[in-house]
């Protein structure tokens, strides 16, 4: 490993991580994809499934898919809209912020047995993300990270 780019150390670290996290994820009838879509919810409110799709970066298929998931352990409650019959709103529900809370904690202890401070990398991560991304000029890129943390703006 000590010959690996920087950026395969990353997704490989990403990768285990998110499978650890993913395996004490299923107990709650989560995924990780799941998990983004609450945190999302949590974060803007309710939109609907297409505006998700969109801020999480998915197609609107695969995000039927999770929300199919996230509605069946009742995390969301998805309803038509009023303005356009063929759309569905999404919004998260009381269990499913319970289990939002419940991921993140899950997160916390995937982590733990690893001899790092996870909260300085947590920071580290947030400045590679931003940093990154304010130097990239491509629109989509910036418009990911300004969809999922809004208090930074990358022009």
């Amino acid at each position: 490993m000590d010959r690996w780019p920087t950026g395969r150390l990353l997704s490989t670290a990403a990768r285990l991580v998110e499978h650890a996290w993913n395996e004490k994820l299923s107990a709650m009838g989560l995924t990780h994809a799941g998990v983004i879509a609450l945190d999302v919810l949590a974060a803007k409110g309710p939109m609907t499934q297409a505006m998700l799709a969109q801020i999480v970066r998915v197609q609107a298929q695969t995000m039927g898919k999770t929300l199919v998931r996230l509605e069946t352990h009742g995390h969301i409650q998805r309803v038509r809209s009023q303005s356009d019959r063929r759309s569905h709103v999404v919004s998260l529900t009381d269990a499913g912020a319970q289990a939002l809370s419940q991921a993140r904690e899950l997160e916390r202890a995937v982590l733990a047995p690893v001899a790092v401070d996870t909260d300085k990398l947590r920071r580290e991560l947030q400045t590679v993300v931003r940093d990154l991304a304010a130097g990239d000029s491509s629109q989509v890129t910036k418009a990911i990270v300004n969809a999922v943390d809004p208090a930074v703006d990358v022009v």
